[in-house]
């Protein structure tokens, strides 16, 4: 009797208070918004209009709750509102013949606008074209934009683009404006790939089988930078970049019909690499530099420049591969510094059409013509050791077989 005395109270004390306290329970539970704080797109909350499916006409935050159909003379999503965010929700929105945009904004140009998270294939126009207007500021993150008639993605200055891929559509794969950041984003089998304006950066994309250009600026204004990007496959150049004062670092071109890289005045290339490419491997002009990047197997010229462009430690291997030939590096102006500077088994080795550039530190070896320059240009020695006639070597020493110790000395062998 005492031991169910003791187990009672202990399950009493372990209860609770057994009085509700004092006035109304209040409810306990979470609202639907508050569940998610977001409005669904549909014919009721975001109706459409003469040219559109569905319009956002408010701010805030949008969501998909399934997939989308398009219909002729109409875009599927028009936002017409500023600071709107649209979850396509992993939702794919799909064109018809005779559709316009899948994601448009309207000319009045609302600002910071946000699209992410889906698929838009088909569109008559574009896949996410945010580019009406004023629209800057925009971001747009995880989109797969296939097979529309115009841009896959666009969007105008100050804006973000990440992690998006563009296939198959007619002109370009993703255009952006000023001061805009692409990144580890995917353009192949557009019209061109991507198209960058003035002060943009541009890390980990990659442009490939594109009918024209993998990469190229979308104004003549320049300061872009390119981080570990590729061009490869595409129809006409890999890199053509119009603008001034760009900056690549770790890019690739291989196999484009056109030239690797095409480069306005004031440019600077490090540790780039063009590869198998139609025409020229770098061409380069007024006030560039280049420095420590590969050519290799380009059908003309490695590296071509006009004037006032630095070359510097760069390896030049196999160009020249057209019937027309080529070099591995080729000036065709003045005033250019080339030194230090690896040219072999090119048509020709270093090629200077004028005169007055300097020619320190390079060599050149198994091309059919090593050395072609013209008059008046100033060069270290040019030490001939094709048949250096040295003996072999086994230890710890051996006489120099340089037959030269000028510190600015060119060398065939």
């Amino acid at each position: 009797m005492c031991v169910t005395v003791i187990v009672t109270v202990s399950i009493l004390a372990n209860g609770g208070p057994l009085d509700p306290p004092a006035g109304p329970v209040s409810p306990s539970y979470k609202t639907l918004t508050e569940v998610e704080p977001r409005t669904p797109i549909s014919g009721s909350s975001t109706p459409g209009d003469a040219d559109s499916q569905f319009r956002i006409t408010q701010p805030g935050s949008y969501y998909l709750t399934g997939n989308i159909t398009g219909v002729n003379g109409k875009s599927g999503i028009e936002i017409a509102a500023s600071g709107v965010t649209l979850d396509l929700n992993g939702f794919t929105m799909t064109g018809v013949a005779g559709s316009l945009n899948g994601v448009s904004v309207t000319s009045n140009g609302p600002s910071g606008i946000s699209v992410m998270n889906g698929t838009v294939i088909g569109w008559g126009q574009g896949g996410v074209d945010l580019s009406f207007g004023g629209n800057d500021d925009c971001l747009v993150e995880s989109i797969r934009a296939l097979n529309n008639g115009d841009i896959g993605i666009a969007v105008r200055s100050r804006s973000v683009v990440r992690g998006c891929v563009a296939s198959g559509n007619t002109t370009r794969g993703i255009l952006t404006l000023s001061n805009s950041s692409v990144s580890d984003c995917v353009a192949e089998g557009n019209g061109s790939g991507i198209s960058a304006g003035v002060g943009s950066t541009l890390v980990n994309c990659v442009a490939a089988n594109n009918t024209g250009d993998g990469f190229l600026a979308s104004t003549t204004e320049g300061g872009m930078t390119f981080i570990n990007c590729s061009a490869a496959k595409n129809g006409a150049d890999g890199f053509q970049l119009v603008s001034t004062g760009n900056i690549l670092t770790g890019c690739s071109a291989f196999r484009n019909l056109g030239d690797g890289f095409v480069l306005n005045s004031g440019s600077s290339l490090t540790n780039c690499n063009a590869h198998e490419n139609g025409g020229i491997g770098f061409d380069l002009v007024v006030g560039s530099s280049i420095t420590s990047c590969n050519a290799r197997l380009n059908d003309l010229d490695g590296i071509r420049a006009t004037s006032n462009v630095h070359i510097l430690n760069n390896t030049c291997v196999s160009n020249g591969q057209a019937a027309a030939g080529g070099a591995g590096i080729h000036t065709t102006g003045g005033d250019n510094r080339v030194e230090g500077n690896t040219c072999s088994l090119n048509d020709r080795g270093i090629d200077a059409d004028a005169a007055g550039s300097v020619y320190f530190r390079n060599t050149c070896a198994g091309n059919t013509t090593n050395w072609a320059l013209v008059s008046n240009n100033v060069f270290g020695p040019i030490v001939d050791r094709t048949s250096p006639g040295s003996g072999a070597v086994s230890g710890n020493s051996a006489a120099d077989s340089s037959a030269n110790t000028n510190p600015n000395a060119n060398f065939s062998y």
